[in-house]
């Protein structure tokens, strides 16, 4: 039972997740989408495998360090795409080692990252694939124009120890018109000068559902879907039901009639918003609000009684599961309200 877990502590449902990836993937396999789940939301290698299992072709990572981990943790996975822009030999150098293992990618939106990666491998006798991040409106990183994905894809294929790899986006949310429309032009673009474009590769769990509006997209990225969060049941993505991940907190005071004190704060739910009010949301008690956070400490409010005890226990949705993720060692496995077992976040604070 859960009772036997001790607070605050992270609960992972397992068949809740596992349900969720099979049902992106069967979306994706309707749609002729290939499928790489963006781990940096569950940062475990039993979790990729259970995607894997389901059919995915690979893993996305963000940063070098978390696909070390997560490689050496499974020799079951083989092919990784990091998106980020990697800067600086030693970082090269450690891609080159993941590079001699297995099927890597990276990605680039400017020269500075291309020459860095064809000074370093241009001396090595095996390639590495590079994408071009493309900016679809997310106005993050990426090339602004199809032009300039077209110029960068033509600097790759002619840079020693490179080989061109495609495209690369994370749009924002309702996006796929300008997908669509990007990746379109930017492919016309780079194989008119003779190149060809493999891959094109989109991402983001908000509009997962809507990723065959955008046909031209060949593979897709989500990561926040193997869980869910607050943030995307406010966004319509998923219900409560959906939400597989769920922090556990024991209520330490009740102060006042209406206020609660929970021992879970910024360092257990994370002070994102996401445009959101609160702190997350309490399974069961909507009239509870989440007002404040110090960092162990979480305050719960309510209009009328609250109505808990202490020493109860309560769970709770947290607005941005990638981060609650990062802030502990482990995880508790259950299903449903058994415990299964825990297990160690392999790639928690992997950031370099």
């Amino acid at each position: 039972m859960t009772s036997r877990i001790e607070t605050p502590a992270v609960l992972v449902d397992l068949d809740l997740a596992r349900r969720n990836v099979e049902k992106f993937q069967a979306y994706a396999d309707q749609n002729g989408l290939a499928v790489r789940p963006h781990i940096k939301t569950h940062k475990l290698p039993q979790m990729a495998e259970m995607q894997l299992d389901a059919g995915a072709i690979g893993i996305t990572c963000q940063k070098v360090s978390e696909a070390e981990a997560m490689v050496a943790a499974s020799d079951r996975i083989t092919d990784v795409l990091i998106t980020y822009n990697i800067i600086g030999e030693a970082k090269i150098a450690r891609l080159a080692g993941l590079n001699d293992k297995l099927r890597l990618s990276v990605v680039a939106d400017n020269a500075v990252v291309v020459d860095g990666l064809s000074a370093f491998f241009g001396k090595l006798e095996k390639l590495l694939t590079v994408l071009v991040e493309c900016n679809t409106g997310a106005n993050r990183c990426g090339v602004s124009t199809p032009e300039e994905a077209a110029a960068l894809a033509q600097r790759i294929a002619a840079a020693p120890g490179l080989v061109f790899g495609g495209l690369m986006t994370y749009p924002p949310v309702g996006a796929a018109a300008a997908v669509q429309d990007f990746m379109t032009k930017a492919r016309d673009l780079i194989e008119a000068s003779g190149i060809a474009v493999p891959v094109i590769t989109s991402g983001g769990t908000p509009s997962m559902m809507d990723a065959a509006e955008a046909p031209i997209v060949t593979e897709y990225r989500p990561g926040t879907y193997i869980y869910n969060d607050r943030s995307l049941v406010e966004r319509g993505a998923c219900g409560w039901e959906d939400c597989a991940l769920t922090v556990l907190a024991t209520v330490v005071s009740v102060p006042a009639p209406n206020r609660a004190i929970v021992d879970a704060g910024t360092k257990t739910l994370t002070s994102d918003l996401f445009g959101q009010t609160g702190y997350g949301h309490v399974l069961g008690r909507p009239d509870i609000a989440i007002d404040t956070l110090s960092e162990e400490h979480g305050r719960l409010v309510s209009q009328g009684e609250i109505g808990l005890t202490v020493g109860q226990r309560i769970r709770i949705v947290p607005n941005h599961a990638c981060v609650v993720v990062n802030m502990v060692d482990e995880v508790q496995i259950i299903r449903g309200e058994e415990f299964v077992e825990s297990w160690p976040v392999v790639a928690r604070g992997r950031i370099t």
